[in-house]
């Protein structure tokens, strides 16, 4: 598990892929404290198992599901990416909850400055965009931040300076394609919810205008 609070920019060796699958070489050194063969480290929010381990480096294997859910297939030579190591059970809980299993990605329409901060605006699938609600989380290339705003395409995000220096988010131009993962709490909710439905429909609801009032609604 992640918390979306980006421990520092690294920077892509290589990328090879063979297909749709391959390695990913990294370098970086801050995410190699402690870190082991067989550990997680977040890539632009993407889950991915260490495989090797260099004095300023990792790398990682990228299965064909990755490529197609992520933007990691689009890396190349000096890419810089954001990395979290999986959070610690006695780490501080600084974002929210995040697994490092992307949903998809968004594209990057437009940044536009207020004052301090920067707006930036994404748009995404309707998969994606139906879990996102204002004020909620939502990790946008492994950074945990807050949906300032919904619309029907997309949504938007204000960056403060802190995390635009932390992070890779604010040197991506519109175009750019980023990697996005809803609030896991969002997304447990609605399977719940569907599986309540689907019962609902298999037998007739006990709920009635005398139960209601009964309980003051």
């Amino acid at each position: 598990m992640f918390t979306g609070i980006v421990e520092e920019k690294g920077k892509v060796r290589y990328i090879q892929l063979t297909g749709e699958s391959g390695i990913l070489a990294v370098k970086a050194q801050k995410v190699l404290e402690g870190t082991r063969i067989g550990d997680s480290i977040a890539v632009n929010g993407v889950c991915l198992t260490v495989t090797a381990i260099q004095q300023d480096g990792f790398c990682a294997d990228v299965m064909a599901e990755t490529i197609r859910r992520s933007s990691l297939g689009s890396c190349k030579a000096g890419s810089q990416v954001n990395l979290e190591r999986a959070m610690a059970a006695d780490g501080r809980f600084g974002g929210h909850i995040v697994s490092g299993h992307i949903d998809g990605t968004g594209v990057i329409r437009s940044m536009l400055r207020e004052e301090n901060a920067i707006w930036v605006s994404i748009e995404t699938s309707p998969q994606i965009l139906h879990l996102i609600v204002e004020k909620g989380s939502v990790c946008i290339d492994g950074i945990s931040l807050t949906v300032a705003r919904v619309g029907e395409a997309g949504f938007q995000v204000s960056v403060i300076p802190h995390t635009g220096e932390e992070t890779t988010l604010l040197e991506k131009v519109p175009g750019d394609l980023v990697n996005l993962e809803n609030d896991v709490i969002g997304k447990y909710v609605e399977k719940l919810l569907g599986i309540k439905k689907n019962e609902e429909e298999k037998k007739e609801s006990g709920i009635t205008m005398k139960f209601l009032e009964e309980f003051g609604f």
